[in-house]
């Protein structure tokens, strides 16, 4: 239960830097994406069913308050936290260089199909700008506050399960 409120508490706090800090701190109208960090880290830290529940939740978050269609974001954020799911095996929590690669790969995943879903396929083929003005710039704003962000996870997730290991053997 005390993972799941402070999983809850990671997911707000990062949606609401997101979407009122970052925001008046962005480049050029470009803000990291707080979220792929969370759900991407989850992910790999905890395997695919915690990353793909971790990222509907984050998603809803989302498309609750900015989506037009509820489920766009939640599906693609789902998907995220599925997929880094799978590194959870290859996953060393001193080494930062997995983190940082797969971040980056969910970033340009999500805005590749934030793209083709919400742009190209309503006739918006400004492909080059895209990738240019908004897919770059995010993804390096978001590797940036990835490299501060992800020691906090990390240490957060490091001491849940310490706790969690902690009550699991008073009961055995």
């Amino acid at each position: 239960m005390r993972r799941k409120i402070t999983v809850f508490l990671i997911i707000v706090v990062c949606f609401l830097l997101q979407t009122t800090l970052f925001q008046t701190l962005s480049f050029a109208s470009i803000a990291p994406n707080l979220l792929i960090v969370v759900v991407s880290s989850f992910g790999f830290m905890r395997g695919r069913k915690e990353g793909m529940w971790i990222g509907l939740f984050s998603g809803l978050l989302v498309d609750v308050f900015f989506g037009s269609v509820i489920g766009f974001y939640a599906l693609i954020y789902m998907y995220i936290g599925y997929m880094n799911g799978f590194f959870r095996k290859i996953f060393f929590p001193e080494d930062i260089k997995l983190p940082l690669i797969l971040i980056s790969a969910s970033d340009l995943g999500y805005n590749l199909l934030v793209y083709f879903f919400l742009f190209f396929l309503r006739g918006k083929f400004q492909f080059g700008y895209y990738i240019l003005h908004i897919m770059i710039p995010e993804l390096v704003y978001t590797i940036v506050i990835t490299i501060a962000l992800y020691f906090v996870i990390l240490k957060i997730n490091q001491k849940l399960e310490a706790i969690e290991k902690r009550s699991a053997s008073k009961f055995v």
